[in-house]
């Protein structure tokens, strides 16, 4: 029972200071498999290093922070369950030890027992989409999370460099605003607007 509250006060100060937990092979071992446990583990298991050239990895990997996140930050956010994440280059013994040979892979180990076929996430089929990762762990755990996304500023800001542009230019040109009605450059304008499309 102390070994037991011993591993769920690291695993919370862990996720108190991240949403997802990296494991090495030991802390694998430690934490997920050997037992006592009360608390469900999702592990994505990933190659995330450059020289593996992963693209798929790292997109998962995105969606995963933000499920993790959504997580970490929602008002029903417990002890019962850790998202973790293994990376090949820091556990290569876990992959052997599971015979994994393929990356990314999500798996749901649960409080009790051993992994079934159906706590393995079907990747292929399904996508790694947050919310797709998020109805998949209802369905084995019990717990729903609602998925945050952080907002996209790119277009406010890609709106706002234009509108300083263009009160720039009026700004240095405000003594001769001729130009405005010049038919060939509105003209150029919206050709180069309509092609850059």
């Amino acid at each position: 029972q102390n070994l037991l509250a011993e591993k769920v006060e690291q695993l919370m100060e862990w996720s108190s200071r991240r949403s997802v937990v990296r494991m090495n092979g030991d802390k694998f071992r430690r934490f997920v498999k050997a037992p006592p446990r009360n608390y469900s583990v999702i592990v994505m298991f990933t190659a995330l290093q450059p020289q593996r050239q992963c693209s798929v990895c790292r997109q998962a990997n995105e969606e995963y922070q933000v499920l993790a996140n959504s997580w970490r930050y929602s008002s029903a956010f417990s002890n019962k369950l850790f998202f973790t994440i293994v990376d090949y280059d820091e556990g290569a013994d876990v992959f052997q030890q599971l015979n994994m040979n393929s990356a990314p892979t999500f798996m749901h180990f649960p409080p009790k027992g051993k992994p079934k076929r159906a706590d393995t996430f079907d990747l292929q089929r399904i996508g790694f989409a947050a919310e797709q990762l998020a109805k998949w762990i209802a369905d084995r755990t019990d717990v729903h999370i609602r998925v945050f996304r952080p907002p996209n500023y790119s277009g406010t800001i890609a709106l706002a460099l234009l509108v300083s542009l263009v009160g720039g230019l009026l700004y240095l040109r405000r003594n001769n605003l001729e130009f405005i009605y010049n038919k060939t450059g509105w003209a150029m304008a919206a050709l180069v607007c309509r092609f850059s499309l």
